[in-house]
């Protein structure tokens, strides 16, 4: 066999690339399966209980029957940063609506020991600036981000009309009164001249699909619902005694079992983690924020700074400096280095596919390595090696799950790809063999690549009678990621379409509230009651979308995830998920000179 020269092993050795991608090949083979998504399963009849809020009880009040100038549908960052910023531009009235108990989005639900943001704190925290915090570490944990929300939402007076555990229903056009028509699950009525809809693309439980989950006689929870009155301990990170004489399996090894694993092995007296495909689990050198540090940097603009810096980092720019140094500007910045190498001649597409390919076979020859460096039993650490490239699954950084496995109490239950096989009455069945537990916790995950309108659970109806989902039955069609044609005054925050920057979702959803906030101030000091997005403007829009190549993250080959509809074919609509064609800097560059404008170009006001 030819070994490929130029790619190096941590050892000094040489990759041999060919032999890496029949590796990877066979690993995804195992792997593929023909139900994809079909393959999890929706928590409704007897297994809605999982959806339970354990951490705020219902207050009951009275139905709303008013108007209000803004309603926005989620109160995540996207509500939060959307509504502060309509704060600022002098929109007073504005209604968060939230099947929470509070602000917060995936961080309300997520108390799992041991969450915390996987992108860098300075980053991923939007208003920091605005709000005079400094996160407390690099990488903050969940307790700290919740908090923040909540500062938000009262520094920018977000809670005085805010409706909690509340779901809408149904969002319906007026044209009559150039209204929107907003109905939820309380009894509410009530009508909004704008809507903006933030549901975020993680927020439905989902739980894989094995045969008997319903029989288990023991304890089950989703990781986003943790029970802390069965478990003990607390989000703050209080020991778990309650589980010093259970047996606890978790099944799903993603990012929520990277974090939630090594505090479960040192509480529970048996700890069996259940393994389809292991994650790639990076360096975190998570740390505390010096203060006198942070005082330096605290200048004027300086979160913007940051933001654009990692995306330009992260992105394939090419800045001088690395402001975050963190894992996911360290590929970046490798292939950026490799680019710069390349002689004149050399600097071409694939050329650079080559450079991207390289720097990534030798990011994850370091990533195993440090399995086998830190996993003391050989066996396990050869199935907790990742064999796929980085970016076809979304990366984790720990600091302590590797280590979990050296705990004598704690098993790696590896099921080759099959995964496990079913649930009995007593425990779980994997490869043949039955582990009897006393609990079982799904770290299986959110909803993705379903249809919007099935996670946000509504549809809209606009202009003419028109659905949303009629809209979009053969892909998303927008301008930006934000208006949509035919459904006047009524806004999406998202990332597909736009920036569609996966690595720090929460820029996406800052740039979008503040063009939000521009384009309703405009409407209100024009005196027109509607603004939309012409047709033409938002045809073009696709097919600008639609001249770039494909992204890498998740490409067809990587083994199967939800970066890639679990490796099936999504179909012919999945081609417009996509971001602007020259990258998310180029995006956001071209967004804030759309907004400074004030021509708010390709819409149409009435």
């Amino acid at each position: 066999m030819t070994v490929t020269e130029g790619t190096t092993r941590p050892d000094g050795g040489t990759i041999d690339k060919e032999a890496l991608r029949r590796k990877y090949a066979e690993e995804r083979a195992k792997r593929l399966r023909p139900d994809g998504n079909d393959q999890y399963i929706r928590l409704t009849g007897d297994l809605v209980h999982y959806l339970d809020d354990p951490y705020t009880p219902v207050a009951p009040r009275a139905p709303k029957t008013d108007h209000v100038t803004v309603a926005f549908i989620g109160g995540g960052f996207a509500g939060l940063v959307t509504g502060a910023r309509l704060k600022e531009a002098g929109v007073d009235d504005v209604r968060i609506i939230d099947k929470a108990g509070d602000f917060g989005g995936t961080w309300y639900w997520n108390r799992y020991p041991g969450a915390q943001c996987d992108t860098a704190s300075f980053v991923y925290m939007p208003l920091l600036e605005e709000t005079g915090h400094m996160p407390s570490e690099k990488y903050a944990h969940a307790p700290e981000i919740l908090e923040h929300c909540r500062r938000i939402g009262r520094h920018f007076g977000l809670y005085d009309d805010a409706l909690f555990h509340t779901e809408v229903t149904d969002l319906v056009w007026d044209a009559g009164m150039s209204r929107w028509i907003v109905c939820t699950n309380r009894g509410d009525e009530f009508t909004a001249q704008f809507v903006a809809m933030g549901t975020g693309p993680l927020h439905v439980p989902k739980l894989p699909g094995i045969p008997g989950i319903e029989s288990f006689a023991g304890h089950s929870f989703h990781t986003s619902r943790w029970d802390y009155d069965y478990t003990g301990g607390d989000p703050n990170g209080a020991p778990m005694e309650k589980l010093a004489d259970k047996r606890v399996a978790v099944i799903g090894t993603g990012a929520t079992a990277v974090q939630c694993v090594p505090h479960l092995a040192r509480a529970a007296r048996e700890l069996y983690v259940f393994q389809r495909t292991p994650s790639s689990v990076d360096v975190r050198d998570n740390r505390p924020t010096d203060p006198d540090w942070f005082a330096q940097i605290a200048e004027p603009g300086w979160q913007q700074r940051w933001l654009e810096n990692f995306t330009a980092n992260q992105t394939g720019g090419m800045p001088e400096e690395d402001l975050v140094m963190d894992g996911w500007t360290d590929l970046a910045r490798r292939i950026r280095d490799r680019i710069r190498s390349l002689p004149p001649e050399d600097v071409t597409l694939d050329k650079m596919i080559e450079a991207f390919e390289d720097s990534d076979f030798e990011k994850m020859e370091e990533i195993r390595a440090r399995v086998d460096a830190t996993v003391e039993d050989a066996d396990t650490a050869q199935k907790l090696k990742a064999w796929y490239r980085q970016l076809c699954k979304r990366p984790c950084f720990h600091d302590e799950y590797l280590q979990a496995y050296n705990e004598p109490g704690t098993h790696l239950v590896d099921t080759d790809g099959k995964g496990v096989e079913r649930i009995t009455e007593g425990g779980v069945v994997a490869n043949g063999v039955e582990y009897e537990v006393d609990c079982v916790i799904y770290a299986s995950g959110f909803e993705v690549g379903t249809e919007y309108t099935r996670r946000a659970g509504f549809d809209l109806t606009g202009r003419g009678g028109r659905k949303l989902s009629e809209h979009w039955a053969q892909g998303m069609r927008s301008l930006h990621g934000i208006h949509v044609h035919g459904f006047p005054n009524a806004f999406l925050v998202q990332p597909t379409q736009g920036a569609n920057l996966i690595s720090n979702v929460p820029h996406n959803l800052t740039e979008s509230g503040r063009t939000i906030a521009a384009v309703v101030r405009h409407v209100l000091d024009s005196g027109r009651d509607e603004v939309e997005v012409t047709a033409e403007a938002e045809q073009a829009w696709i097919d600008l979308l639609l001249s770039g190549t494909p992204r890498m993250l998740g490409a067809p080959d990587c083994t199967p995830g939800y970066y890639n509809n679990e490796g099936r074919d999504p179909g012919p609509a999945a081609r417009l998920n996509v971001g602007h064609p020259q990258g998310a800097m180029a995006f956001f560059r071209y967004l804030d000179e759309w907004r400074e404008s004030g021509r708010f170009e390709g819409l149409e006001l009435r």
